[in-house]
């Protein structure tokens, strides 16, 4: 398994990490016998990065994720969660960090965790669940450093979803360790600029901030939610399609566009779609580890095989560029 830098966290981590989210659902709703498999699999591989949040299954996925920890007893690895305040709570903030992150580690079994990510998308000037940049900044921040400062997290993140520029600002400030960052082959904004008409959100060469700040990257909707898959049939595992990032607007039209990109299954470059897709998400050098949705432990596999093959080769990539290129003008 390939082990990059992570940041300057002093930290190096798996390539592929190990995502307990809901869209896939293994670790919410798979059976323990196959979460326990899927989880011995990846320490097996070297993965050593686990990634989790309260949000998947309302604290299942984080509990979960800990008794299976607890049970096989590893070592050397990276866990990661996430809170997410709700608006309601906007005016007390720091009371509202301490206690998810309390619930999380209890629910986890552990007295720390290694990265800490605010789950909240983030704005210039907040509204709705979103969190302005001055809210992250002054009181978000703040909390996270209050929190690592009691021993309870190592490093602070972000989910970097939210207006592109107030994303910018809060990697600028130097304040946040880790982003988690989407990308992915119907939207590679984060890494080069995208042509004019592009029908998706332009995160503005977001790596470029990643890298000059030390920031280390998650990769996140590497599969676009499974629409990268090619395929609409969902694992009975698996969640219903969930509304975009970054991409379309609806997963209908990511799944058609993904669809177009099937040539690069049947010229030869990749076995699959979601094969193509994932060895796409770790050929950027700013990629830290990424996370790729599962309902069984079978998708697990497919993916661990995927990242063993490595990155896409350069004329695989430039046909992905040149394919992506049919979707200039559309609606998004």
């Amino acid at each position: 398994m390939e082990m990059r830098d992570f940041g300057r966290t002093g930290m190096r981590t798996s390539v592929l990490g190990f995502g307990c989210g809901a869209v896939g659902g293994l670790m919410v709703r798979g059976s323990s016998a196959d979460q326990e498999k899927a989880i011995g699999m990846a320490l097996d591989a070297g993965i050593n990065y686990f990634d989790t949040a309260v949000q998947y299954g309302n604290g299942l996925s984080e509990t979960h994720l800990g008794q299976v920890l607890a049970k096989l007893k590893p070592s050397g690895v990276f866990v990661g969660t996430k809170v997410r305040i709700p608006s309601a709570l906007f005016g007390n903030i720091a009371a509202e960090v301490a206690r998810s992150l309390d619930a999380s580690l209890q629910r986890l079994g552990m007295d720390h965790v290694d990265i800490f990510h605010l789950h909240n998308p983030i704005t210039a000037n907040g509204g709705g669940e979103s969190l302005s940049t001055d809210q992250v900044l002054n009181e978000v921040a703040p909390a996270f450093e209050a929190a690592r400062a009691a021993g309870k997290i190592r490093f602070l993140g972000i989910t970097a979803v939210g207006d592109t520029a107030a994303l910018h600002n809060v990697l600028d400030s130097g304040k946040f360790q880790s982003a988690q960052v989407s990308y992915n082959m119907l939207n590679p904004s984060a890494a080069r600029p995208l042509p004019p008409g592009y029908p998706a959100q332009d995160y503005g060469r977001m790596f470029d901030h990643t890298v000059a700040a030390g920031v280390g990257v998650v990769g996140i909707r590497v599969l676009a939610a499974g629409a990268l898959t090619g395929t609409a049939e969902r694992h009975p595992t698996a969640s219903p399609p969930p509304e975009p990032i970054g991409s379309a607007l609806s997963y209908g039209t990511d799944l058609q566009r993904a669809q177009r990109l099937m040539p690069l299954v049947t010229e030869g470059f990749a076995g699959s779609l979601a094969e193509a897709a994932t060895r796409f998400a770790i050929s950027h050098p700013a990629m830290g580890s990424i996370l790729v949705g599962m309902a069984t432990v079978e998708e697990f596999e497919a993916s661990l095989a995927a990242v063993l093959k490595g990155p896409l080769s350069a004329e695989a990539l430039a046909r992905v560029d040149a394919l992506s290129q049919g979707f200039v003008g559309e609606g998004r």
